[in-house]
């Protein structure tokens, strides 16, 4: 699992909103409390922000160098689903 968070070198930061409460986030919770550990352990220096609020619908949002900044909604995915969309988010270079 390593291998599938390996961050791109021009990635500067990670950030996922959604509710903490509501159903359509349950997966990202779910993801979240499995993957960050190894998210973190492997890439120490990025900043992994995790942001809730009650009514938001689940996103990731993944910022570059230069400010290019990318998201992707979560709404609706699976845990497998939201691993392969982070993944590919973070192994990009915008």
């Amino acid at each position: 699992m390593s291998g599938k968070y390996a961050f791109a070198k021009t990635l500067k930061e990670v950030r996922f909103l959604f509710c903490q409460t509501s159903e359509q986030s349950a997966a990202v919770r779910s993801f979240i409390t499995r993957a960050y550990p190894t998210m973190k352990k492997n890439n120490p220096q990025i900043p992994i922000l995790i942001r809730e609020a009650q009514g938001t619908l689940p996103k990731v949002y993944a910022r570059y160098e230069f400010g290019n900044e990318e998201s992707q909604s979560l709404e609706g995915l699976s845990d497998k689903q939201i691993e392969e969309t982070v993944t590919g988010l973070v192994k990009r270079g915008a």
